[in-house]
């Protein structure tokens, strides 16, 4: 509106129609509420969105496997939080010692799911009506196609038209065709390749099953775990783990009614090269029962060949040295006896651990101290450290504590961790600590009559996890179709072909042209074996001319 304009409405009476405020129009890029959301589940069910979230759950997942996580090996957990003072409060609040059951992991998994879901149905909705609809029509001017080819022939166009449908048919076309006219001459349309786009489906559809694989397998499975000196053994209940982690749907009763027992432990040492002193394999021996009532089997356990039984599965993750100790007290009484687990500290197995004697008189007695397989001794740091992971040269370094260990409050205490907060170090007379140096066979009476230790041999131990993981063949299942999957869109080519014969002067003019939809296709090659197929095609010695094949650009 005018200047002019706007001053005489202006001056109109109140009231006056052209006086009536209009709506504000809504500003650029403003949605309502209705847009807002379908927009946001547009963006959700893309393809680019659900390309995102599964590499954001790969990113999620990294955590999982460097930061110890508690329902795997709590124990491991716990060491690293004692190593980690400051970040374990921080890493706490984030999930990261529990990445898989923390909120954004499963916002991540559920979006995904979601994503897929919505990508997923809209994409088999199309292909379903494309797999249903007719190859196109044949373009009136098949020459302009990037890749084409002409010739002339005495025979019919009825005739080219019935060779080319057989033809193209026994090459696994799609074929319809129309009938010859005066003008247009008649056509025969044809494709292949549907299934390039089945093949995207599937992939898609299998990363879908192998979510919900392993979402339900979390959700009705469980993990856990179990140290277990050689000669000793475990039955498969609640009360003999050391960790455990069930799903939400978990119940007792689905538990496999298994045992076993660890008869003998075997490692193969590196002697040479930079990785010398490392454990290059170790297997158990285990005899096991599927049930109580079954007859007993032998089982080799090694890293990455589970025992197997019904849905559960036995895993060996690790391995360890547990020292026979002796403990007397100062009446010559036995207050403990037989191996202690020592859990490893670095890849020579250097390894920590503690002895607890609370019935010890006239005080209880406490032990903490390092086991070296292969003791050495450096003069830069004044310390035993390992040489080598097998026991060449073992030796067992323990401080000695006198006092209330606290074992007669009722709280819980680790059996790899010594409370020494109502004990006292013992020491020598000049002030240093009393350290016990032993090896094998050797005993060692403590000062002021309060008994005496005996280093008498050394066992090895083992650490066994096992899970019952539910519908894991589903996830596998899903992994295998995923790949077929992905192999055929890859590898399918879509391609159309139409062959067009008409009348022209005494002759039968046949134009053929093919089109590749998938892009990077050798269309010039597979046009020309078709042309060298049709009824009348010239001889493969004449070739074709400039205007028979066009230019490939596949």
């Amino acid at each position: 509106m005018s200047a002019p304009d706007q001053k005489l409405v202006d001056r109109r009476p109140e009231g006056h129609a052209d006086n009536t405020p209009t709506p504000e129009e809504r500003r650029p890029g403003e949605l309502t509420l209705r847009e807002m959301l379908r927009w946001t589940w547009r963006q959700l069910t893309s393809m680019r969105t659900a390309l995102v979230l599964l590499l954001l759950l790969a990113l999620a997942a990294i955590p999982g496997s460097l930061i110890p996580q508690s329902g795997v090996d709590s124990l491991k957990t716990s060491n690293w939080q004692d190593a980690h003072p400051s970040l374990t409060p921080v890493y706490e609040k984030l999930g990261l010692f529990s990445v898989y059951n923390s909120p954004w992991f499963s916002a991540i998994y559920l979006l995904l799911m979601v994503s897929l879901v919505g990508c997923i149905v809209p994409r088999s909705l199309v292909y379903w009506r494309a797999m249903r609809a007719k190859p196109p029509a044949a373009p009136r001017n098949l020459t302009r196609l990037p890749d084409h080819a002409t010739y002339e022939t005495d025979l019919a166009p009825e005739e080219v038209l019935a060779g080319a449908r057989a033809l193209l048919r026994k090459r696994r076309y799609r074929v319809v065709s129309t009938s010859p006219t005066d003008d247009e001459g008649g056509a025969v349309s044809s494709e292949r390749g549907y299934l390039r786009e089945a093949g995207n489906l599937l992939f898609h559809l299998s990363v879908l099953v192998v979510l919900v694989g392993f979402a339900v397998g979390s959700m009705f499975g469980y993990k856990g775990g179990v140290i277990l000196v050689v000669g000793n053994g475990f039955s498969n209940n609640l009360t003999q783990y050391d960790d455990f982690d069930p799903g939400s749907m978990f119940r007792a009763s689905d538990m496999e009614p298994f045992s076993f027992q660890v008869k003998d432990f075997s490692v193969d040492w590196l002697t040479s090269g930079p990785r010398a002193g490392m454990a290059r394999a170790f297997d158990a021996k285990l005899d096991y029962r599927t049930s109580p009532t079954a007859s007993p089997q032998t089982y080799d356990l090694k890293v990455n060949h589970p025992l197997s039984v019904g849905n559960t599965e036995v895993f060996l993750i690790g391995h360890g040295y547990a020292p026979v100790i002796t403990v007397r007290d100062g009446q010559g009484h036995e207050v403990y006896s037989g191996p202690t687990i020592f859990l490893p500290t670095d890849q020579s197995f250097r390894s920590f651990g503690v002895v607890k004697a609370p019935d010890a008189q006239p005080t209880q007695i406490g032990l903490e101290g390092e086991f070296y397989p292969t003791v050495a001794f450096s003069k830069q740091t004044g310390s035993y450290f390992s040489a080598f992971g097998n026991t060449l040269s073992p030796l067992v370094s323990m401080l000695v504590y006198t006092g209330d260990l606290n074992m007669d409050s009722g709280a819980a205490q680790s059996v790899y961790a010594l409370d020494k907060s109502n004990a006292t170090m013992l020491t020598k007379a000049d002030g240093a600590p009393y350290r016990l140096d032993l090896r094998p066979g050797q005993t060692v009476r403590l000062p002021h009559h309060l008994g005496s230790v005996s280093f008498d041999g050394i066992k090895h131990w083992t650490k066994i996890q096992i899970s019952q993981t539910p519908f894991k063949h589903v996830a596998l299942a899903g992994v295998v179709l995923a790949l077929i999957g992905l192999l055929g869109s890859l590898f399918i080519r879509p391609r159309r072909v139409w062959v067009r014969a008409r009348r022209r002067g005494g002759s039968t003019l046949v134009e053929v042209a093919g089109l590749d939809r998938s892009g990077g296709g050798d269309v010039a090659a597979v046009l020309a074996e078709i042309v060298a197929g049709l009824p009348g095609a010239p001889g493969k010695q004449e070739g074709t001319s400039q205007d028979n094949v066009g230019e490939d650009k596949s």
